[in-house]
C-alpha cells in the first residue's frame, strides 16, 4: 500500500447511517471528475489508467464499475448505477481525482493564474481562450448528464466550474488527498 493510500486509510470514516452525507460525498466526487474531464480532456480510460498505476483496480476493474460509481451521484440524470457507494470506494475515487489533478497540475496552476489575472482586471473569465474552453465544456458536460442540467442557468454553472477549478488546484498538492477528503466530510455534514 503506498503512503497517500495509508494517510487516507487513517482519515475520519463516513458515518455509514447518514444516508443524506453519502449522498452528498457521490455528487461531490462526482462534480471533481466532471471538472477533470472538462479541463484536460480525462475520460474513463485515464481514470482507469490511474486506478490500476495506484493499485486500486479492485475497486475500480472496468468501465462498467466506473460508470455505475459515478452513476450513483444524486444529480445525474436516470441515476442507472449502483446507489451505494461505500467508503472505500470513496477513497478511491479520492485518491484517482488527486492523482489526475497533480498529473494536470501546470494546466491547473496555469488556469487558476489566468481566472486570477482576469479578476483583477475585472474581464470575465470566457474572454480567455482556457478558461472559456473549461467554461463551456464543463456546462455542456453537466447539461448532458445532470437532472438539473437543462435547469440550471450558465451563470451557476460557470460559478461552480470555476469554484472546482480553485478546488482542484489544493487537490494537486501532495496533500491533495487528505485535503479532499476532510472537505468532502465538511461539506456533507448537515
Amino acid at each position: 500500500m503506498n503512503s497517500t493510500v495509508s494517510v487516507l486509510s487513517r482519515q475520519p470514516l463516513v458515518p455509514q447511517s447518514d444516508p443524506a452525507q453519502l449522498e452528498s460525498i457521490k455528487a461531490q466526487l462526482d462534480l471533481v471528475l466532471l471538472a477533470l474531464e472538462a479541463l484536460a480532456d480525462i475520460g474513463s480510460e485515464a481514470i482507469l489508467q490511474a486506478a490500476a498505476d495506484l493499485d486500486l483496480d479492485q475497486m475500480i476493474a472496468d468501465r462498467v464499475a466506473l460508470w455505475r460509481l459515478r452513476q450513483a451521484s444524486p444529480l445525474r440524470k436516470g441515476q442507472g448505477g449502483r446507489k451505494k457507494l461505500d467508503v472505500d470506494e470513496a477513497r478511491s475515487l479520492v485518491l484517482i481525482s488527486c492523482y489526475l489533478a497533480q498529473q494536470h497540475q501546470e494546466l491547473i496552476r496555469r488556469a487558476v493564474a489566468l481566472l486570477e489575472q482576469l479578476t483583477e482586471q475585472n474581464r470575465e473569465p470566457h474572454q480567455s481562450a482556457l478558461l472559456g474552453d473549461y467554461l463551456d465544456c464543463f456546462c455542456d458536460l453537466y447539461q448532458e448528464r445532470m437532472a438539473a442540467g437543462d435547469e440550471t442557468s450558465p451563470e451557476v454553472l460557470s460559478h461552480l466550474a470555476l469554484k472546482l477549478l480553485i478546488d482542484l488546484l489544493f487537490y494537486s498538492a501532495a496533500s491533495g488527498p487528505r485535503h479532499f477528503w476532510l472537505a468532502l466530510l465538511e461539506r456533507s455534514t448537515p
